[in-house]
């Protein structure tokens, strides 16, 4: 009985050592993540989900079945980051709409003035409360980060639901073979390098909103050509 409690002990002292030995990825993780989010969005926050989620996998690792642990368990821990930035991130039909305006009228100023409009010109264009074009603005920042499924999210149904998986990431690339080759390198940064607009200004000599605006501007074109 001794022997056991010894045995289950051992084990224990092992998996919490685990989770202490890549606490510091997880922070990393966090703050390359935040890097991307708005200043609402807590970095203590993103690390404490993320460790909670480290310290569960931990206590489920089995080093026979999996050699690397960090291999075995970023994505979930990264998952778990996310799904916490959906739980902030309840986009209704009526916000997808505002949003959808917002991001228009800042497409349109960043033409004509080659910067972004503050929130109260775009409340007075809009006939809204300024507060409310803060937050939409706030939630659209999180929408941004997550992965394009999400963003790709119809009125009805979930985009998956309607095209298989490979079929809409073909139908992505044959959108984004369409487009200047400026475009497909942002896209290509953001999402598969997980460089944030400032990075990849610095990289292609871009300002970060004019990045931001390509970015929109692509996800709108894909999901309209999705339906």
């Amino acid at each position: 009985m001794l022997m056991n409690k010894g045995y289950h002990d051992q084990i224990r002292h092992y998996q919490d050592e685990l989770a202490v030995r890549y606490l510091p990825a997880v922070k990393a993780m966090a703050y390359r993540l935040k890097e991307r989010l708005p200043r609402s969005v807590e970095f203590d926050d993103l690390v404490s989900i993320g460790a909670e989620e480290l310290i569960k996998l931990a206590r489920r690792y089995d080093k026979n079945q999996n050699d690397s642990f960090w291999g075995y368990g970023k994505t979930r821990v990264y998952g778990a980051m996310l799904d916490y930035l959906r739980s902030l991130d309840i986009v209704s039909r009526a916000n997808r709409k505002l949003i959808k305006m917002i991001d228009e009228i800042i497409a349109q100023y960043m033409d004509e003035h080659g910067v972004e409009p503050e929130n109260s010109y775009i409340a007075a264009v809009l006939h809204e409360d300024e507060q409310k074009i803060k937050e939409a603005r706030r939630v659209a920042a999180i929408y941004n980060v997550l992965p394009l499924d999400d963003q790709l999210e119809s009125d009805q149904k979930d985009t998956f639901s309607q095209i298989e998986q490979e079929e809409l990431i073909e139908k992505i690339k044959e959108i984004l073979e369409t487009m200047p080759r400026r475009d497909q390198l942002i896209m290509q940064m953001y999402y598969f390098e997980e460089l944030t607009y400032k990075e990849i200004s610095e990289i292609l000599d871009i300002t970060p909103s004019r990045i931001s605006q390509v970015h929109k501007r692509v996800i709108t074109k894909i999901r309209d050509s999705i339906g």
